[in-house]
Formats: C-alpha cells, sequence, structure tokens
C-alpha cells in the first residue's frame, strides 16, 4: 500500500474512511501502471511514438477508409504488374476452373433430373444475368472482386417461364460501390443500418440498400442515384472474408501491402528514369580556354566556332588542343536487387502468397522448399474456400437453385449439393496418385471424395469408363488401362483356375 502523505494524514485526523479510500485507489494506479511497464508495447516512451492506439471497432475502422482503398487498389491492379499478378494468382487457385456442385438425393431419378437443369443452366451463360459468364466463370469473378475491393455483392434476379430458361433464375454479380453507405444508424421501421446494410433488432441482416446502377457510371445512360433502394437479404448475398469479431463490410486485401507496393513502383520508375538519363551522357569536353562558341542565330555553331559534333559508333568528331574528354560512368544499380528482393517478399508475406509464385522467381528454390511454401499457400486457399466462398456464396447459392428446380419440375422432392473445389496441381504425381489409392484401398477415403478433389463429377467418370470398357470389349481390344483384363504390373488378369502369364507372352495382349 502506499505510503500515506501530509495531506492524506491530515484527511484522516478528520475523515479517516476517506483517506483510507485516498491511499487504496492511488496504490491500484501504481498497480496499474507496474503492470503495463511489464509490456514494452504497452509503455510510453521513444520507441512507442506514432503507434495509432484506437479502440474503435471493425466498422469504425472502414467507414471512412473503405471507399478510398477500394480506389488505390484497383489503381494498383491497374497499372502494377505484382498488384494484378497478385489478384489473378488468389482468384485462379481459389476457384481454378470452378468449385462444382455434387447432387444427392433419396432417388437417382430425381437426382438425374437435376443434374439435367445444372447442365442446362449453370454449366452455360444462362446463368449469368449479363449473359457472359457460366457458373464458374462467376465464382472465378466474385473472388478476383473480394481481393480487389474486399467484397462483392450478388444479387438473385427472378425470371418468367416464358424467358426459356431452363432454371427461372439467374444471378448478378455487383462491385460492393453499389451499396447506399449513407444509409446508417437507427431506421424509421425499428432496425438500424451498418453502411447500407440492414438488421433487425436481433442483429440479422434483413436487407441491403443498393443503388440501380454503378455510382461511378459516366456515359450514355449513366444517371445519377441519390438514394439506394431497400433489397430484401433474400435477394442479396454478401461475400467477404471476416477478420475481426461484428465486421460488417470487408476490406481490400492488398490493404496491408498498398504502401510497399507503391514505394516499390516509385523507386522502381526513378531507378529506370535515372540510368535513362545517365545513359544519355557518353562523353564530356571541357576546354581551358574561353568560350568560343559563337551562335549564328540559325540554332547551329557557325563555321568560326565549333561545328555541330554528332555522336557516331565507336568514334567522336573532334578534340583539339586545350580540351579534355571524360566518359560517362551510369549509377550503379547492385543496390536494387537486395532492396526489391526484400521489398517483394515483404509483398508476398503481406498477401499469404509464396514469393516465388508472385515473382515468378525460380531461380534458389528447390523441391522442399518449394513444396513447403506451396503446402502452406495451400492451407490459405483452403480457408478462402471453406470459411468465405462456399458458406457465404455457394451454399446460400443452393438454396436459390432449389427453389428454381421445384419451381420448374412442379416437384418439392428433396435433395442438396455437395461442393467439390478443384484439385490443385500435383507436384509430385506419382507420390500424390499413389497415396491417393491407398487411401482409398485402406479405407480412409472414398474413390468418389478422390475424383471429386481432381474437380471431376464421379458419376461422369464412371459412366465414361463403363463406355470406354464397353466399346474395348465390343471391339475385342486388351489395353494396359483396363485393370479387368491387365495388372499394374502387366500381367493378364488370371481368370479362375488359369495361371497369370506375362503379357509380353500374349502377342495380341496390347493394343
Amino acid at each position: 500500500m502506499q505510503q500515506s502523505n501530509w495531506l492524506d494524514r491530515a484527511i484522516g485526523f478528520v475523515a479517516p474512511e476517506r483517506a483510507l479510500r485516498r491511499v487504496q485507489a492511488r496504490t491500484q494506479i501504481a498497480r496499474v501502471a507496474h503492470a503495463r511497464s511489464l509490456y514494452e508495447a504497452a509503455s510510453a516512451g521513444r520507441r512507442t511514438q506514432g503507434w495509432r492506439t484506437v479502440s474503435t471497432d471493425a466498422n469504425a475502422e472502414t467507414r471512412a477508409a473503405n471507399a478510398k482503398l477500394r480506389d488505390v487498389s484497383r489503381d494498383m491492379v491497374r497499372n502494377n504488374p505484382f498488384a494484378a499478378r497478385a489478384k489473378a494468382v488468389i482468384a485462379n487457385n481459389t476457384v481454378g476452373a470452378g468449385i462444382i456442385p455434387a447432387v444427392r438425393a433419396a432417388r437417382q431419378k430425381r437426382a438425374d433430373q437435376v443434374k439435367e437443369l445444372i447442365d442446362q443452366h449453370l454449366d452455360t451463360t444462362d446463368i449469368d444475368a449479363d449473359g457472359r459468364l457460366n457458373l464458374y466463370g462467376l465464382q472465378w469473378l466474385a473472388m478476383a472482386t473480394i481481393v480487389e475491393a474486399g467484397e462483392v455483392l450478388i444479387r438473385k434476379r427472378i425470371r418468367r417461364s416464358e424467358d426459356g430458361y431452363a432454371l427461372p433464375l439467374q444471378i448478378q454479380v455487383l462491385e460492393p460501390d453499389f451499396l447506399d453507405t449513407s444509409v446508417e444508424g437507427q431506421l424509421s421501421n425499428g432496425n438500424f443500418a451498418i453502411q447500407g446494410v440492414e438488421f433487425d433488432l436481433r442483429g440479422k441482416r434483413v436487407a441491403y440498400y443498393l443503388y440501380d446502377q454503378h455510382p461511378g457510371a459516366t456515359g450514355i445512360g449513366a444517371r445519377g442515384t441519390y438514394r439506394g433502394t431497400r433489397v430484401s437479404a433474400d435477394f442479396v448475398l454478401h461475400i467477404c472474408k471476416v477478420d475481426r469479431p461484428g465486421q460488417v463490410r470487408g476490406v481490400s486485401w492488398f490493404a496491408p501491402v498498398i504502401m510497399r507496393m507503391r514505394d516499390f513502383a516509385d523507386l522502381t520508375d526513378t531507378q529506370l528514369i535515372r540510368q535513362k538519363i545517365a545513359a544519355c551522357y557518353a562523353a564530356f569536353i571541357t576546354t581551358t580556354g574561353g568560350d568560343d562558341f559563337i551562335d549564328d542565330g540559325s540554332g547551329e555553331m557557325s563555321s568560326n566556332g565549333y561545328p555541330v559534333e554528332a555522336f557516331e559508333p565507336g568514334m567522336i568528331e573532334r578534340l583539339k588542343e586545350g580540351e579534355s574528354v571524360s566518359f560517362g560512368q551510369p549509377p550503379s544499380t547492385q543496390d536494387f536487387g537486395p532492396y526489391a528482393n526484400v521489398t517483394l517478399h515483404e509483398i508476398s508475406s503481406g498477401l499469404s502468397i509464396p514469393y516465388e509464385v508472385l515473382t515468378g522467381v525460380l531461380t534458389d528454390v528447390n523441391f522442399s522448399s518449394g513444396r513447403m511454401g506451396w503446402l502452406e499457400f495451400a492451407r490459405a486457399i483452403d480457408t478462402y474456400r471453406w470459411h468465405m466462398l462456399i458458406p457465404q456464396m455457394l451454399d446460400p447459392l443452393g438454396r436459390w437453385i432449389r427453389e428454381a428446380v421445384t419451381l420448374a419440375t412442379g416437384s418439392s422432392e428433396p435433395f442438396r449439393f455437395l461442393w467439390t473445389p478443384p484439385r490443385r496441381e500435383m507436384i509430385d504425381q506419382n507420390t500424390e496418385i499413389g497415396a491417393a489409392i491407398r487411401s482409398i484401398r485402406g479405407g480412409l477415403n472414398s474413390r468418389g471424395d478422390e475424383i471429386r478433389k481432381l474437380g471431376y463429377d464421379p458419376e461422369k467418370v464412371d459412366a465414361e469408363i463403363a463406355a470406354d470398357n464397353e466399346r474395348a470389349d465390343r471391339l475385342k481390344l486388351v489395353l494396359d488401362s483396363d485393370p479387368r483384363k491387365v495388372s499394374a504390373a502387366g500381367l493378364t488378369q488370371a481368370r479362375s483356375g488359369e495361371l497369370a502369364l506375362p503379357t509380353t507372352d500374349l502377342p495380341d495382349a496390347k493394343t
């Protein structure tokens, strides 16, 4: 406990309880200050100056910064090769050829009916309200928008039966600029809004306030949109990476590296200009005499003065008495390489992309180091898929599709979707395929799931295999690829009571 001073003793003489509370309060303050000093980052001093220590929530942080971050990120993607590559790399690896749906139903006939509708509608551009992409192209576009702008909106568009689509549904991918962020705070219906997103009293999203067109649209057909239209959350999907509890809006993934990218681009341009200017000065001529240059008004030196010099390969035209020549020395670039290496490593770390993938530099990569970086990147990709893209976009989209199938078929017989991302390219096919086979044979995984990991529909693969086998049997072909007849060791599979013979002893065993 803190030692009392003369004021405490005086107060204690008149009001002992109040004096005790004063001493106890000072003791608690001293203990808190001492505890803070145990953490260097929480202490006040020269090393901790400049920290932006604010206790705002995630939405207060994004409210003023989001639009600026989006605009800067788009400028970088347009003009910075590393930003453009980072956007494409993340989208390509997360979505690839597409995250495919597999249909599960109690009756196979129902599953086949739904698959046929998927082939007609989702696998074609009919699903796109803009008529440009199929479902898998829309997945890529959504993911690329999330990386660049931090978030993306997907709006459901109901279609009539006379529109001629297999399913009465289309979806439209919208940039987050469509959100009217001026809708904020308490609303007249008793709900509240955060940056254009309306919540009920339980905190559930119930509506979005969307502009009729992009607020940055210009040219023919562009019109001012001063207030967003309220659209039920049943018709809108909002996909973003949630970094903090309670976060409503997404932040551009370039936010941690924007300044690094800008500084690196500026330094690169400056270095290039420096080299260009230095290369313009091949030689310098100095003289000990006076200024003998005489301008006759023609813009060239007269015959009374020095003639106009011209540089040609391997020669300089003149050298008079009293003149000397020194040659330009272009500035060295040896310090630029280490700086670029460190900076690009920082940028790749901030984007969770391997340095080799971001830059395409594979000089110092061996199999082990490349695989370690690739596996860490694969974990990040799985996080983007299973924590964001599938639960926020594809699962709700599956509900929309089920509703559309019910309307199209007139049947409410249930079914569900299983979403399977494409398998990433193998680094060592022999090892990884062998591991998959052992996993299937050991009962650790199903053959169908391993096929889905490769990005294929197991039922389609089985149908193609059956068709190939039927055609081979009809043509009396015995192929090494047919495990029914030839083993992995190249031996003809033994029939009941027969001995397996090497295929080399059977001239007609291979085709």
